[in-house]
This record gives structure tokens, C-alpha cells and sequence, in this order.
């Protein structure tokens, strides 16, 4: 863990977007049938499809009572067992601890206190191992070579950190490994599943920690600013060195190797001069690197360390000509693996694979109720800001449309939240929804974004509706400079960050936008930072760097609080809010909301008490996406042509 990747977690990012045409851009698919709301938003079939470490069974998850649920399938049998019956949240994520053993997290109505159950695949022996009142758990490491136990974080102690345990997954028994002094941000194994570095703060600087034994007191070995960053991702497979994702001395972060007993870094294994490496892949059972990817415009770029997996890579690529391809999962000795396919138009599949005979099977179509050839094709464009910097950007366009015919359409501004976090080539159901109702779909990496870079990144800081919302601005007046927008229909729309970015919208620029869409966004910087979830706190000195200080920067966050200047609004505005958020807590959408309408401005307001930072279950998501429908039906048209 380092602290860009914190902050980057620290909100949501949330991408949804709507849109109905305008009478001129008419759409060409007035005539088709329009695919139904729900198709784009229902539950997947089946997903997150894992195989045992042993290769004797699948598991997956799907709908059980509209709750996705946890299911176990014998390889080479057609029925599966179900292991668990949620049906009030679906459960957010699992994992094998063993042949005989899942182990799963799920929380309250959206509270992100997740805990941490374990079922048998039988469906017996279903225990809650840290079901505690108003604690999150962490999963450290899963212990792969150790049959019942995972290491785990809780901030059972106290709120604002978390504290190492080991857990019995059978017994529920617990051993604190170590206990936080407070400023411990994150904690990381050796491969032999020994405690070994853990990641600090002290104000605005980074401290990694390091110890040669689990019984030895941890050590300081580099102190960084914050805006620098070491971030050990594993390792060395005699358990010495570490592989790490570095940007010290550098714009881009690469991958390195790091002595930890010198703390410096011993040699750069690659490096990428466009973008930032993302994550390093490795084999525990051959005990070799494999390769390094990086997201960039379009796909996945790597580059291999390993001839054996390049050669495994290269033929499944062959194989599933036209996909994007993924290694989901893989049995512990590495020669069968779960598949995942993707591309811009379709969710994808996943398949078996047997590298020992060189068997590929289809397993299952993720949304198969969708027609791929009836998706549309995500562009990948890019337009320079006002002060000279490069945006990268994806444009989706209804059917019938090209870059070169696409004139005076109807354009749904879709900002990703974070804001540290970025937008990706690949299938969006909410891009996909929009476009099939004739809207072309507008999705940029504004500075902040993440990838591009310490400089990009940087350039972010104390800028919110500032020089990240200008970045915004500009890329709209791109599109009606290119003719491909309709300058009165242009709609704004965003969750988490890209909600407090259709707010400052439209405050900053009121006559720039038709309407806009609220989902989950901040209002108030002053409030946001007063209510930010309790383990965010040790961070809070970072925030007002990269934010603002509530203080020092008064006048500044003032002057870009959507909810103080609400006045300045002209467009109709819909907000949809989770009651159990807790990074943008409800307030920050009730003030705006009460704003608007001691001024008589038009605003829709969707409530759901069973949800958090965004919606999760069916139901919720059908509600929204009907209502912004609507909702962009009646306020995206044109006025006065």
C-alpha cells in the first residue's frame, strides 16, 4: 500500500451517466427497439467465477432473491451448490482459503464496515469470524501455504487505525500480530506469510517500517513526501528484497527492485515513458516475475519478464481473437486458471483452461441478454486544456454515427470520481445505456487523474473547481468547437467526485449545461472533511494539502462549495443520495437540496436508506437510472433553436 493508492481509494469512483436526445442530432436508431433499462443494470448471470486451489471445483457469484450470492460447482457436473443466502446485501467480495473453505465480506446498508465470514463448499459450518459493531476488517494476506489461517486488519481497537491479526478460520480464534502506534496505514508479508513492513505517516511524509524477523522491532528505512512514493508490491523469492512501484527521482512510477536493508533502490526493471506501471504479476509456484502492466489510452499494455507466461499469454490472446484477455483465477500448482474476456461492447465471459492439455472451454457469458453487436464503440480521443495540457478522453456515440458524421448531438458529460482515480477503455453499462438512447457519452481524465504520472497528478492539488473543473469546461467547448455537440444540450453527471464536478458546473459555468446529475456528490468542502469516515483521519493533513485547508484556504473553498453558492444556479438539478454513506455523508446532499429550494430552483431528490456511497442493489439502481431517464428526458432539449 502507499498513499496516492489511499487517497486514490479514499472515494468511490463512481461513473454513471444518462441522457435523451434533442429534437435536431436526432438519433438514427429511432426506429430500433430500445433495449429495457434493466438489461443494462440487472445482476450478472453469473460472475467472479474462481477455481479451487486444488482444480476440482468452480465458484461463482449469482442472483439468489436479486442478491448476488455465493455458489460452488463440482468441475464436470452441472448442478452447484449455493453457500450462502444474503438478501439484503450482495456479498462484496470472496475468496478460497482452502479446498474446503470460502471466505467472504459483506457489510451493513452501505456502512463499508465489512466483516468476514467462512463457509465450507458443502454450505456447512457458515461462521461470522469478525462480526464486530462499527469495525471494518482488511484482508493483509490470505495465507495461501498455511491450511487455516489468513492475516487480517481491524479497527477493533480503535477507529482510526488498523491493528494485524492472525484468524483460525475454523475456530474464530484471533492473535494480534502487532499493535498500531497510530500513524500505520498499511501492513505487508513476506512469502512465507511473516509480518515484515508496514507503511506509516507522520503528517504529509511516508515512512516505510522494516523488520529481518517477525520477533525484530520495526524500523524506519525511507521517509518520503507523501507526493513521492515506494510502494512495495512483493517480495524477492528468497524473501530479502522487495519488487516495488517507485516514482522517487522520477515523473512516471516504474517497477524496481528494493534493497530494504540499504533503503535504496537496486535497479529499474522497467519503465514506461507515457504512463504509470500498474501491477506486477508473479508465480508462486515457479518462483519467477512475470511481467508488469500499465493502462493506458486503449488496452492493457505488459511487458514480460517470463518467456513461459509470455507464451501462455500470446496463445490465450490467440485463441480469443478480437477480447481483452484476464487471468481471474488459477489452482495453486498454475496449470488451470479461470478467463475473463472484455472488450468496449461486451461484458464478456469466462472460460476454463487447462494448460496441461490445452483445453479452452466457455464457462459462461456474463450478460447474456445483451447483443454485443448492438453496444457501441468507445473512441479514444484527447484534447488540449487552456494552459496547454494533454487530456486523454473516450467518446461513445449513438448508433449510426461516426467521428466524421456526428453533428449537433445531445451530450451527456460523464466525470469520474475519485478524483484520483481515472476513466478506462472497456464496457460501461451506464456509457452503453445512454448511447442506446441516441446520447453521445463524454468520459476525460482531468488533471488529477491517475496514470499519467507525478506531475499530472500534482497538478491537481487545492484545484477542485478550479483549474480540474476548467479541464472540464474545456473539453465540452472542444466538442461544440468540433460540431459534434449541441451547445443547449449538454447535460452533467457524476458520482463522488464527479458529483461535487456537476455542482461546481453548474455554479462555476451556469450557462454551459442543460441540466445536471448529482449522484453521491460532495457539496461542502468544509463539511466533507468534518464527516469523513474515522481511519481517514490520520490522513486528514494530506487532504488539506491535496484539497484545501479549511482555514488557511478559507476563502478559496468557500468560493468553490457548490452548497455556498447555490445562487448562481440555473439548471434543473436531480441529486440521488445512499442515507448510510460514509464518505459523503447525507448532509452534504441535504444542504444542497435545501439550498436550491430556499431559492426556487428546480431539484429532484432520491433518497435510499438501505444504501451507501452508491447503490448497490437492484432494486435502487432500477429507481435511479429510471428516474434520470426521466428526469434528462424532460430537461435535455434544446431551447430556442
Amino acid at each position: 500500500m502507499n498513499y496516492q493508492k489511499f487517497i486514490i481509494s479514499m472515494l468511490l469512483a463512481f461513473a454513471v451517466a444518462f441522457a435523451v436526445s434533442c429534437d435536431e442530432g436526432k438519433p438514427k436508431t429511432s426506429d430500433s427497439v430500445l433495449i429495457p433499462v434493466e438489461d443494462f443494470f440487472k445482476n450478472p448471470e453469473k460472475s467472479s467465477y474462481q477455481i479451487s486451489p486444488d482444480g476440482k471445483y468452480f465458484s461463482f457469484k449469482a442472483p439468489y432473491q436479486s442478491r448476488m450470492n455465493i455458489f460452488v460447482q463440482e468441475i464436470g457436473k452441472d448442478s452447484a451448490v449455493r453457500l450462502t443466502s444474503e438478501t439484503e446485501r450482495n456479498v462484496s467480495g470472496y475468496f478460497w482459503a482452502n479446498n474446503n473453505r470460502i471466505l467472504f465480506l459483506k457489510d451493513t446498508g452501505g456502512d463499508e464496515n465489512f466483516q468476514l465470514y467462512g463457509v465450507d463448499i458443502d454450505g456447512s459450518n457458515l461462521k461470522g469470524l469478525t462480526v464486530f459493531p462499527k469495525v471494518r476488517t482488511q484482508i493483509i494476506d490470505n495465507l495461501e501455504d498455511i491450511e487455516n489461517e489468513v492475516i487480517i486488519g481491524l479497527n477493533k481497537r480503535n477507529p482510526q487505525v488498523f491493528d494485524p491479526y492472525r484468524l483460525n478460520i475454523v475456530t474464530g480464534e484471533m492473535s494480534q500480530l502487532a499493535e498500531n502506534p497510530g500513524n500505520i496505514q498499511g501492513w505487508m508479508t513476506d512469502h512465507d506469510g511473516k509480518l515484515r513492513v508496514a507503511l506509516a505517516m507522520d503528517i504529509v511524509d511516508q515512512i516505510l517500517l522494516y523488520r529481518e524477523k517477525e520477533n525484530d522491532e520495526f524500523k524506519p528505512i525511507l521517509v518520503t513526501s507523501f507526493k513521492e512514493s515506494l510502494s512495495p508490491m512483493f517480495f524477492t523469492f528468497d524473501n530479502k528484497h522487495l519488487y516495488a512501484s517507485s516514482n522517487l527521482g522520477r515523473d512516471k512510477s516504474a517497477l524496481v527492485k528494493f534493497d530494504p536493508a540499504t533503503g535504496k533502490e537496486m535497479e529499474v526493471l522497467y519503465e514506461n515513458s507515457d504512463y504509470d506501471i500498474g501491477n506486477a504479476s508473479y508465480s508462486r509456484a515457479r518462483k519467477v516475475l512475470e511481467a508488469v502492466s500499465w493502462t493506458g489510452h486503449q488496452y492493457t499494455g505488459r511487458h514480460y519478464f517470463d518467456n513461459e507466461y509470455k507464451a501462455m499469454r500470446e496463445k490465450l490472446e490467440s485463441k480469443l481473437s478480437g477480447y481483452q484477455v484476464s487471468i481471474a483465477s488459477a489452482t495453486k500448482d498454475e496449470t488451470r486458471m479461470i478467463i475473463r474476456t472484455y472488450t468496449d461492447k461486451s461484458l464478456g465471459a469466462y472460460y476454463y483452461y487447462d494448460s496441461n492439455t490445452d483445453e479452452l472451454k466457455k464457462i459462461a457469458d456474463i450478460s447474456p441478454w445483451l447483443n454485443e453487436n448492438e453496444m457501441n464503440a468507445i473512441n479514444c480521443v484527447s484534447y488540449n486544456t487552456r494552459d496547454g495540457l494533454k487530456i486523454e478522453a473516450y467518446l461513445t456515440l449513438p448508433k449510426g454515427y461516426t467521428m466524421e458524421t456526428a453533428k449537433n448531438l445531445p451530450v451527456v458529460v460523464n466525470v469520474h470520481g475519485g478524483p484520483w482515480a481515472r476513466d478506462t477503455w472497456g464496457f460501461n453499462s451506464e456509457v452503453q445505456f445512454l448511447a442506446s438512447r441516441g446520447y453521445a457519452v463524454f468520459q476525460l481524465n482531468f488533471r488529477g487523474s491517475t496514470g499519467f504520472g507525478k506531475k499530472f497528478w500534482e497538478s491537481s492539488f487545492k484545484q477542485w473547481g478550479l483549474s480540474m473543473q476548467d479541464d472540464i469546461t474545456d473539453g465540452v467547448n472542444w466538442l461544440i468547437e468540433k460540431g459534434i455537440a449541441d451547445p443547449k444540450c449538454v447535460a452533467i453527471y457524476g458520482g463522488s467526485y464527479g458529483g461535487y464536478a456537476t455542482l461546481a458546473g453548474l455554479t462555476l459555468t451556469p450557462d454551459l449545461y442543460a441540466c445536471g446529475v448529482d449522484y453521491v456528490g460532495v457539496s461542502n468542502l468544509f463539511t466533507f472533511m468534518k464527516t469523513i469516515p474515522p481511519y481517514w483521519k490520520p490522513m486528514l493533513d494530506m487532504l488539506y494539502e491535496m484539497v484545501g485547508d479549511p482555514v488557511a484556504d478559507s476563502l478559496q473553498l468557500a468560493k468553490t462549495s457548490p452548497a455556498l453558492n447555490a445562487d448562481k444556479i440555473k439548471a434543473p438539478l436531480f441529486i440521488a443520495q445512499g442515507a448510510n454513506d460514509p464518505r459523503v455523508n447525507k448532509a452534504e446532499s441535504d444542504q444542497m437540496v435545501e439550498a436550491l429550494k430556499k431559492r426556487n430552483i428546480k431539484v429532484e431528490y432520491m433518497v435510499k436508506d438501505n444504501e451507501g456511497h452508491g447503490f448497490h442493489n437492484e432494486e435502487n439502481q432500477f429507481d435511479f437510472y429510471h428516474a434520470m431517464e426521466k428526469f434528462l428526458a424532460e430537461h435535455l432539449k434544446p431551447q430556442n433553436k
